[in-house]
């Protein structure tokens, strides 16, 4: 299973100082930074787009940008966000278009890629794409906005695809994101996770830097 890591989400901290928010990630020891993107239509939000990562690598910038596309059409997006420093991008399922094209091309564009499962969406239409891609991220909230409460229910979903990854022997990483602090975060690696989005926990922790410790130590 690989090393716990914790990914601090962008749209919990500070809008108004964004570069700032993604320093004060760095400067906790953390070396992820999850940036959700939300296009008002797959989900009722609108968020970030790629001028703002660009903005944030010509701040300096050097963290890992694990990028989540929560829109409806997001193979039309994905040669931007690639071009505006992602590390790392991922794409929801549940929308129809070219899943196995769309995490090709990621690849192509020098990213890794990554396939998301909303909460209502079984493990199962992920399966056949376990072996094209580098990380699978169950959500154990509605996509949407943040300060949601963790939906336990998840947790079988997140036994069953690392299940897959042992029996197959394969090495994506499984992430998990909503609602998750330091209590269900444990709950979520004992199921199998190894990669975990916090948001409001992580921004409103008096001590950033041992939350991030105490997740790399789950």
């Amino acid at each position: 299973m690989p090393t716990p890591l914790l990914a601090p989400s962008l749209l919990a901290g500070d809008h108004a100082r964004l570069a700032d928010s993604a320093a004060l990630v760095a400067a906790a020891g953390a070396a992820w930074l999850h940036c959700d993107i939300m296009d008002g239509h797959f989900v009722p939000n609108l968020t970030f787009g790629p001028e703002t990562f660009a903005a944030l690598r010509r701040a300096g910038s050097t963290l890992f940008f694990d990028t989540h596309l929560m829109l409806a059409e997001p193979q039309k997006y994905i040669e931007a966000f690639a071009k505006a420093g992602s590390n790392l991008i991922s794409i929801h399922i549940e929308p129809v278009y070219d899943h196995r094209a769309t995490l090709a091309r990621i690849r192509q564009l020098g990213c890794q890629n990554g396939i998301v499962l909303n909460p209502g969406t079984p493990a199962a239409a992920i399966e056949p794409l376990l072996g094209e891609v580098d990380l699978v991220l169950v959500m154990t909230v509605q996509p949407g906005f943040g300060g949601q409460s963790f939906r336990r229910d998840m947790l079988p979903k997140l036994q069953q695809i690392d299940a897959w990854r042992r029996e197959r022997g394969l090495n994506f990483r499984l992430e998990v994101d909503g609602g998750v602090d330091l209590v269900t975060a444990k709950e979520c690696r004992a199921a199998g996770a190894d990669t975990f989005v916090a948001g409001t926990s992580f921004f409103k922790a008096a001590d950033q830097a041992g939350f991030v410790a105490a997740v790399a130590q789950l």
